[in-house]
This record gives C-alpha cells, structure tokens and sequence, in this order.
C-alpha cells in the first residue's frame, strides 16, 4: 500500500510540474534575467547516500557521476532565460583533503564532464581557478577545452578553485605585473585599488554575477567568489544538486526578479 501510495504522488507530481513550470515562465521577465550566475553544485555524495546505483552502491563516485550529468541540462535552462554567464564550482582547493580514491574518481569525471562539454559545440569554456594544483593531463584537457563563440554562453568552469586563494593570486599578479613595469612597492601601493585587483582576478574582464545558487539546503558560500559575490544575490535551495530541477531554477529567478537591489544605497 506505501509503495501505491509514493507511485502516485509521483504521478500526480509529473502531471502538475510541467503546468507550474508554464506558470512561473509566464510570470518572469527576461528582460530582467541576471546576466552572471553562480551556482555551487553541492549535496552529490548525500543523494548518493540515498540514491544507490543499480548495484546497491553508494559511493561518492556514484553521486558525482549523477552530478556531472545535470550540468548539461542546467545550462541549456540558462540559454533559455538569457543568462549570458555561468560559473560552475566543480572542485574546491579544499576538496584535496579528501581521501585519494574519492580525489582521484572525482578528477576523471571533471575530465570527462569538460569532454562532453566541449562536444557539443554550444559554449565557451573558461577554465578557473589554481589549475597547478591539477594533474597535467586535466590541466591539458582544461586548456584545450576553450573556445570563441560570441552568440554562447560563457561558462567558467571553477576547478581547484578557493575564493581566498583567487584574492591572494590576484594581489600577486598585481605586484608582479607593477614589478615588471619598474614600479617600486611604494608606489604599487599607492596605485592599488579594488579596480586594480579586479583586473588580475580568475574572472577579470566579467561581470560579477548578480545571483549566487547552492543547492543542498547548506546555507553558506564555503569561499565562492568572496570577491565577485560582494553585491549578489543568494538563493539556497534544498534539492541536492543531482535532484535540482528546471522549476528550482525557475523559482531561484523568480526570488532574483522580485528583489530590490539598492548596491548599498
């Protein structure tokens, strides 16, 4: 009777969310979609804790495997709301803490996701992030992946990234850049400004984005774009990031569009 009883609320749930996803496209304005949105693909290795492969398995490789395999369909939900830049947190600096066999499954499906990527042919790829950190063959693969479309998204794809990290990089190619221009550190002092850092950061050249998602129900950034994110917009959703669906994203523009965003004023 239980197991009657989940079938049918899936049934009458995939008969109401098409209706509800019509709903709220009706009510946005696409006018006023963000242009840069970040998203922190958290909670795989918990929904793989709940969601064994057809082995009974479940194992962190399993959920970030279902992961990987969202991204591509989340990314053609941003080329219809008009988004024109995605960054998308695959791996931390901190994830190297993890134990190698998870760190090493995990690397080959970041290869693997930036292959199907690049395959096919929709978006420019912007590896970001301590890319020395990596092993050579994904920083190869990395490197090779990007490419010039100006009709495509941008999609920064933040590997071995850390927001602490990207600020102190960014202070070091500002001094070495004023170094190499024969200025002394006085005066490289004197010459540093916000502006001046913003131009040596993983993302120089970008807009900030406007709307940071996490998925996972965790509310915090863990380090994501600390600088980039100053005047974002957050939107915390409780689907772990295999689960998130397009009406969560959907909602996530719908909260976005219904904000007033005063930059401090």
């Amino acid at each position: 009777m239980k197991r009657w009883g989940v079938l049918f609320r899936r049934a009458v749930k995939a008969l109401l969310y098409p209706l509800y996803e019509q709903r709220l496209v009706r009510s946005l304005d696409f006018t006023q979609t963000p242009h840069h949105v970040g998203v922190i693909l958290d909670g795989n290795r918990r929904w793989a804790k709940e969601n064994p492969d057809e082995h009974g398995r479940t194992t962190a490789a399993h959920g970030h495997r279902a992961g990987a395999q969202k991204i591509i369909e989340f990314l053609g939900w941003c080329e219809e709301a008009q988004v024109k830049i995605v960054t998308i947190w695959l791996l931390s600096t901190e994830n190297f803490k993890r134990s190698e066999e998870e760190l090493t499954a995990l690397l080959v499906i970041i290869g693997e996701t930036i292959d199907s990527l690049k395959a096919t042919g929709r978006w420019n790829i912007k590896p970001v992030g301590s890319l020395e950190l990596l092993p050579e063959w994904l920083q190869s693969k990395l490197s090779e992946s990007r490419s010039s479309n100006p009709n495509a998204i941008e999609v920064n794809v933040a590997v071995s990234y850390g927001g602490r990290r990207e600020i102190v990089d960014a202070v070091k190619g500002y001094l070495e850049d004023a170094a190499e221009h024969g200025l002394s550190v006085h005066a490289a002092a004197e010459k540093l400004s916000a502006d001046e850092i913003s131009n040596f950061l993983y993302t120089a050249g970008q807009p900030d984005p406007e709307l940071l998602i996490r998925t996972s129900g965790e509310q915090r950034l863990g380090g994501f774009l600390l600088w980039q994110s100053a005047q974002s917009e957050f939107y915390f959703c409780e689907a772990y990031w295999p689960d998130f669906r397009r009406v969560d994203f959907l909602r996530a523009l719908r909260a976005y569009s219904l904000r007033h965003r005063r930059f401090g004023a």
